[in-house]
């Protein structure tokens, strides 16, 4: 089971992957805010548990098992933003607690997260209502 620091990271290089074609670790430690060498030790880490394949300066490609965790991560992150979104979170809130909360919900949690956004999405007479009350809460 993947820690919160290494699924953080096989979420940076999947994206890095998707955007630019590949990832370095100069690429993963500014997007991630860390120093390079932790990176480094965590793409190793990584490395020995399967999510990918570490080169020394030749770079880094997700295995199978990376893909699949890293393509479920980023959807992890776009489902919670979407629900933050739709429920009526500041815009200016939304990235921020995504990142304290993603971690902490189990894959039961963000299934049924998905079932609400969904229902949500289709029932435009309770989004009216609940941005009805959101107007009320700030007035």
């Amino acid at each position: 089971m993947p820690t919160p620091s290494m699924e953080d990271h096989i979420e940076q290089i999947y994206l890095l992957i998707e955007n630019k074609g590949y990832a370095r670790v100069s690429d993963i430690a500014e997007a991630l805010s860390v120093l390079p060498s932790s990176v480094t030790k965590m793409v190793q880490k990584l490395d020995k548990d399967g999510y990918l394949i570490y080169e020394k300066y030749r770079g880094l490609t997700l295995t199978p098992k990376g893909v699949k965790l890293g393509k479920r991560l980023v959807q992890r992150h776009e489902l919670l933003e979407q629900f933050l979104r739709l429920i009526g979170v500041d815009e200016e809130r939304i990235y921020e607690d995504v990142e304290g909360i993603e971690h902490h919900l189990s894959w039961n949690s963000i299934d049924r997260i998905a079932d609400l956004v969904q229902l949500m999405e289709e029932q435009t007479e309770f989004m009216q209502k609940l941005e009805q009350m959101k107007t009320q809460h700030n007035v």
